[in-house]
């Protein structure tokens, strides 16, 4: 079986769940070779290279696949989606957020992930966040990415019920470390996982529905 990881700060508790769970180790190191950004999961999982990944919500809309209500989800603001206003350019690590920019009629430089957290801490003058923009616009949560499966449904499912049970310990070790890698402060990483829950919920799936139609009426 082959999970594919998502690098960024969003799924630190999950990969600190995993670590500390029963699961077989060989599992467990797998999980390391699949690391990539999230639009290179999404192909990964159609060409069925693995088996699971947390991708994009909106690659996730795809009749092979089966999804799990798990996901990577905005309560409101998520400072890590971000648009710097000027020409459009496109970020090719989401498929979702460059998508979002076109259904909340933002024009800019999007930009997602770790590198987006550390601009938006620097200087959130100068970028819009988008969780926050859909939320403005929605009263709604957004899911960012979905857990999707190829094969082992259950196997899948039973990992995600039981990860959004726990509430995930961050070792002071690890902070330390994805602080000095992100340059990212250890308590901005706190924070901002504040912002993010991996449930997708009564209200995070109608979020989810509605920028899914939305999209569907722009054609994207």
């Amino acid at each position: 079986m082959t999970f594919g990881k998502i690098d960024y700060i969003n799924m630190l508790p999950f990969h600190i769940f995993l670590k500390k769970s029963s699961l077989p180790n060989s599992f467990k190191q797998s999980i390391a070779y699949k690391k990539n950004y999230p639009a290179k999961l999404n192909e990964g999982l159609k060409k069925r290279r693995i088996d699971a990944a947390y991708i994009s919500s909106i690659a996730s809309v795809n009749r092979s696949l089966r999804t799990i209500n798990s996901g990577i989800v905005a309560k409101k603001a998520v400072k890590s989606v971000i648009v710097k206003k000027g020409a459009y350019v496109k970020d090719p690590h989401s498929a979702t957020s460059n998508i979002l920019a076109k259904t909340l009629g933002i024009n800019g430089q999007v930009t997602i992930g770790d590198n987006a957290l550390k601009l938006y801490l620097e200087n959130p003058n100068v970028y819009i966040d988008m969780g926050a923009a859909w939320y403005q616009k929605e009263r709604l949560p957004f899911v960012f990415a979905r857990l999707s499966v190829n094969k082992h449904y259950l196997f899948f499912k039973a990992i995600a019920d039981k990860f959004k049970k726990q509430k995930i310990f961050i070792p002071q070790y690890i902070l330390k470390d994805y602080a000095r890698k992100r340059a990212i402060s250890r308590d901005n990483i706190r924070e901002y996982l504040k912002f993010i829950t991996y449930n997708i919920d009564v209200k995070a799936q109608a979020g989810l529905d509605r920028f899914l139609r939305a999209a569907r009426l722009l054609k994207l």
